[in-house]
């Protein structure tokens, strides 16, 4: 892909007020660390993530989603009334239908005449919603569009630490460490064509995707069906709760009761995923006709430091080019890289005229890498 005359005009993002420590995550896992005879300070040295952010419980991820995109039109001279495609990225939705897009339109009284869909490709959804827009843009079907997200934690990560207590499980505490680099935040991204862009800015010159889904199974995170044949394994996993739980779906005729659930081979993901990677990476370089050395700074996927140290080693990138949130917001999936770039043009990281690298990666496996001239 190449684009000769797309802006990203503003990054607007909306942080949750709640802010939950490691260390408070780690007091709550206090049984399956006494039963499984391991030290405090295992999660934050797995990870390097200090703390995250939750949202109060049932906040609304469309209000989340408008008010981070009411901050990218604030800072921009575009309204609302200008946009003509609006895309929610989220890999969090309010409901599987209608589009939570649907909701940010009406918050923000979106043009009539505007696209309105969601998008959905696990952590890569922002970038493929400004490639997306950018398409429209290079086409002439568009002239601004709007990339909004709102992802969140809270829900996930008490389930998956209700369970650890339960089983006290070293497995599963295995299987659980990534799903504890969770945390919660919006972000929205202006896209524009050239000649509404004030800033003439952060100018998208292209980019390239390459996949593996050959390991589409190595991180999955949605809901599980709990059969009422399946009680004593629901027991099991889930605890007394989920037997009541269960029992009473059968009362009421039900024949599947949902559970959340997120599981993640965390060591086969950081492997396959630093594979392909290297593969996107290399692409990426071709295309443009660059070196390692001819990108002043890259924005990555926030992991966690395990994760930012293997990549970076393997494409060639020293640490100082890169700039990291995952250590106070954890990994909050597709609001992670733009947010990372939102806060890093803040604090004067990202300079004008420094070429960047977005390089996305997802679970899928895909990877999506764009490169722009800040």
């Amino acid at each position: 892909m190449n684009y000769n005359r797309v802006h990203l005009e503003t990054i607007g993002y909306e942080l949750p007020p709640v802010v939950i420590s490691t260390a408070e995550l780690e007091s709550r896992l206090s049984p399956v660390y006494q039963a499984l005879k391991m030290t405090p300070g295992q999660l934050e040295l797995l990870t390097g993530i200090n703390e995250r952010r939750w949202w109060e419980p049932g906040y609304p991820l469309s209000l989340g989603a408008a008010s981070a995109a009411k901050k990218a039109l604030a800072t921009a001279d575009i309204s609302a009334a200008d946009i003509d495609v609006l895309i929610y990225a989220g890999v969090c939705r309010e409901n599987f239908e209608p589009a939570t897009a649907c909701a940010v339109a009406h918050e923000l009284k979106i043009n009539p005449n505007a696209a309105i869909f969601d998008l959905s490709n696990a952590c890569l959804g922002v970038l493929n919603g400004i490639v997306d827009i950018a398409n429209r843009i290079e086409l002439g079907q568009a002239k601004a569009g709007l990339v909004v997200s709102a992802e969140t934690a809270r829900e996930i990560n008490e389930n998956v630490i209700d369970r650890m207590v339960r089983t006290k499980s070293v497995e599963l505490f295995r299987e659980s460490v990534a799903t504890l680099t969770g945390g919660s935040g919006a972000v929205a991204v202006l896209v524009v064509s050239e000649e509404l862009s004030g800033a003439r800015r952060r100018k998208l010159l292209g980019g390239v995707t390459r996949n593996a889904p050959q390991h589409n199974a190595l991180c999955r995170w949605g809901l599980q069906s709990l059969l009422p044949a399946a009680a004593g394994a629901a027991e099991r996993v889930f605890g007394h709760n989920a037997v009541a739980l269960v029992q009473k779906g059968v009362d009421l005729g039900m024949r599947h009761v949902m559970i959340p659930f997120m599981e993640t081979h965390a060591g086969e993901v950081l492997k396959y995923g630093v594979e392909l990677g290297l593969r996107t990476w290399n692409a990426f370089l071709s295309k443009f006709g660059w070196r390692s050395d001819n990108l002043d700074k890259v924005i990555c996927h926030q992991v966690g430091a395990g994760h930012r140290e293997a990549v970076l080693k393997a494409i060639g990138i020293p640490p100082e080019k890169d700039f990291s949130t995952f250590e106070y917001l954890g990994n909050i999936g597709t609001v992670s890289l733009p947010i990372t770039a939102a806060i890093a043009e803040e604090r004067e990281f990202l300079q004008q005229g420094d070429r960047v690298g977005f390089l996305g990666i997802g679970s899928g496996l895909n990877c999506l890498m764009l490169g722009l001239e800040w």
